[in-house]
């Protein structure tokens, strides 16, 4: 059901590489509630990604871009707004790579090389992002930024190695440009800390899952799914949400605030 939520919005979203991608899923969502927006993911990414298919389903502009490049991402959000006939009223930020875990190298002994990449890719990509539309005024006042981030940034996974240090400093960085975005055109930028989800990128983490299990046992909600996640990106948007920023916000089913679920005791024998 549509309600019309992003109705006469422009948009920016980054990172859908398939319909398994929660930026896949908010693109189709936003273009249900009314949006316009251009898709952009870097070349490489689009060549192992099926975005023209989703392109030509939402009636959407592909403007490939690194995110880690100040010029590819100054022509991003020139030529976007070109396309889309104005200033941007929303981008999502869903871009995150770590060669340390792509090569199942232990955290303790990461290879910075790999680590430095990682954090710009994953974080610095975020606050270039955010510098280049604000040096360009490329935002409308109220407009909205919304990054994905996971709860490791605060609490230890093993598994999630570099990248829980990577997502720290995501979440700082939407703090510290949500106060001067916020003070200078009331843009809010938020990140939501998402349930693990089988997605392509999640599914390629060892032990994978037998944490998406783990976690969906001790929500009380469960795991959100991708859609779930895209129903609130589509409302972070929207002008219902106007006063909410420099928040992360966890989108988890009742994860990060549950110590331990019945279903666990029971599977332990206790």
């Amino acid at each position: 059901m549509s309600y019309n939520l992003l109705k006469g919005k422009r948009g920016i979203i980054t990172g859908a590489l398939d319909e398994n991608s929660i930026a896949w899923k908010v693109a189709e969502k936003a273009h249900e509630e009314g949006a316009t927006f251009v898709l952009t993911n870097a070349p490489i990414a689009m060549r192992m990604g099926e975005i023209n298919a989703l392109a030509e389903k939402t009636n959407s502009v592909i403007i490939p871009a690194d995110a880690t490049s100040i010029e590819d991402l100054t022509h991003l959000f020139t030529e976007s707004q070109e396309v889309l006939g104005g200033k941007i009223d929303f981008v999502l930020h869903s871009i995150g790579m770590s060669v340390n875990i792509r090569k199942k190298i232990p955290y303790a002994e990461s290879n910075y090389e790999y680590f430095h990449k990682g954090i710009d890719v994953s974080a610095l990509s975020f606050h270039k992002m955010l510098a280049v539309a604000k040096k360009l005024d490329a935002i409308n006042e109220w407009g909205s930024v919304v990054a994905l981030t996971y709860m490791a940034a605060q609490r230890v996974f093993p598994f999630y190695t570099d990248m829980a240090d990577i997502k720290s400093m995501l979440e700082s960085i939407a703090r510290s440009f949500g106060y001067q975005y916020g003070l200078d055109k009331k843009v809010r930028i938020n990140t939501i800390s998402q349930s693990p989800t089988k997605t392509t990128a999640g599914t390629g983490i060892k032990g994978f899952g037998d944490f998406f299990d783990y976690a969906d046992a001790i929500a009380p909600l469960g795991n959100a799914s991708a859609e779930d996640c895209a129903n609130y990106c589509v409302s972070l948007f929207s002008d219902f949400t106007r006063m909410v920023t420099m928040q992360n916000l966890f989108h988890d089913g009742g994860y990060s605030n549950t110590g331990v679920s019945d279903a666990i005791l029971k599977k332990l024998g206790l």
